[in-house]
């Protein structure tokens, strides 16, 4: 196990804080910060969680630290499907059912797809897409350069967003490893006068669909589960965008039933 000395160092430096930085937004003295990372000073779990919240540590990488002192875990990581969840599937299938016609999807720290609502599994079915899959999986796949009209800029953006993901839960060598395979493909777009935003341009059956995404995640997290998932929300990036995605979703619905 590695000790809480080392967390607290390592985590210090991910943020770009030096000792001070950390005492002065903690409220706390340059030498007690020193004296918890040379172990002369053990720290009480209230200033883990205290120095861990002005570092916005992951509430996984906070259990750590608690266990490296020989404290127990503060944060739960409850099943989504346990019954203490169900105000949070109660507000994903709201927001998912409430979004349509327009796609969205929950997924969780590894890009995992948790649900898709009516329309995102339409629309994402012919590239096989499907719940229980990993998105990372086909943002790696060849077949985005067929599918996506500006792939180059849009892998670019994918790539910049993995990497602060990455970063901001320690590094994830899942998220690495398709941050790499992006960089290969990546482009910076040379010309941002296209908008206020840079829309996502696929191509489907002949037709252009150009869509821009929102991420949601909650508030005030005390656990592991809820600390890893995200809900994404695709809109229409025009008019004709707008009428594909109404029409799509006109059509029989076969998609599951929405999180209960």
């Amino acid at each position: 196990m590695t000790p809480y000395t080392d967390l607290l160092k390592e985590w210090r430096k991910r943020r770009r804080m030096s000792q001070l930085d950390l005492a002065v937004e903690a409220n706390v003295s340059a030498r007690h910060i020193s004296f918890l990372e040379t172990g002369r000073s053990r720290p009480s779990p209230e200033m883990i969680v205290h120095l861990s919240e002005v570092m916005e540590v992951p509430v996984e990488a906070r259990n750590q630290m608690m266990r490296a002192v020989g404290f127990a875990p503060r944060y739960a990581a409850t099943p989504i499907d346990d019954a203490a969840m169900a105000p949070i599937r109660r507000a994903v299938a709201w927001t998912l059912e409430r979004h349509a016609p327009y796609p969205g999807m929950v997924l969780d720290r590894l890009w995992r797809i948790l649900k898709l609502n009516g329309p995102a599994t339409k629309l994402f079915a012919p590239v096989g897409l499907r719940e229980g899959q990993s998105l990372l999986d086909l943002l790696t796949n060849p077949i985005m350069a067929d599918v996506v009209e500006n792939w180059p800029e849009a892998a670019h953006y994918t790539m910049l967003r993995l990497r602060a993901e990455s970063a901001a839960f320690g590094g994830i060598p899942e998220l690495e490893v398709a941050i790499k395979a992006l960089a290969a493909q990546a482009k910076a777009p040379s010309d941002l006068t296209v908008g206020p935003s840079i829309p996502t341009i696929y191509r489907f059956a002949g037709q252009r669909l150009s869509m821009f995404g929102t991420i949601a995640q909650f508030s005030t997290v005390a656990d592991e589960t809820l600390d890893d998932l995200k809900v994404e929300l695709f809109f229409p990036a025009d008019e004709a965008s707008a009428a594909l995605l109404t029409a799509l979703a006109e059509q029989p619905d076969t998609a599951p039933p929405p999180m209960q």
